[in-house]
C-alpha cells in the first residue's frame, strides 16, 4: 500500500467517524489536516478511530502504541499525514517479515 491508498482509507474512516458522532459530512481531510486544530477531534475520537484503524488493518498498525510513543504537544499537533506515513510503514515492515 502506498501513501495515497492509505490516505484515502483513513479519510474515509475520519468522514465516517465525524458523521456518526457530529454529523459532519463535509470535512475535506488532507496530508496537513490536524486532527486537534482542523477536525476537532477529542481524545474519545482517536479511540473510535484506533478501533477503525485495527479492523481495517489488524495488528499491522497500532495506533496506541503510535501515540504512547509521542509527546502531549506531539499528538495536539498531529497531521493525517503522520498517520498515513506511519500506518505505511508498519504495512510495509509486515510486508517484509
Amino acid at each position: 500500500m502506498n501513501e495515497e491508498t492509505v490516505l484515502a482509507d483513513v479519510s474515509a474512516m475520519l468522514v465516517r467517524l465525524l458523521e456518526d458522532e457530529y454529523g459532519v459530512d463535509d470535512a475535506e481531510i488532507g496530508m496537513e489536516t490536524s486532527f486537534n486544530r482542523d477536525l476537532e477531534l477529542e481524545s474519545i475520537d482517536l479511540v473510535t478511530l484506533a478501533g477503525m484503524l485495527q479492523e481495517r488493518y489488524g495488528e499491522r498498525v497500532n495506533f496506541a502504541e503510535f501515540l504512547a510513543g509521542m509527546e502531549f504537544e506531539e499528538i495536539i499537533e498531529l497531521t493525517v499525514g503522520r498517520l498515513v506515513e506511519y500506518v505505511v510503514t508498519g504495512l510495509k515492515a509486515a510486508e517484509a517479515s
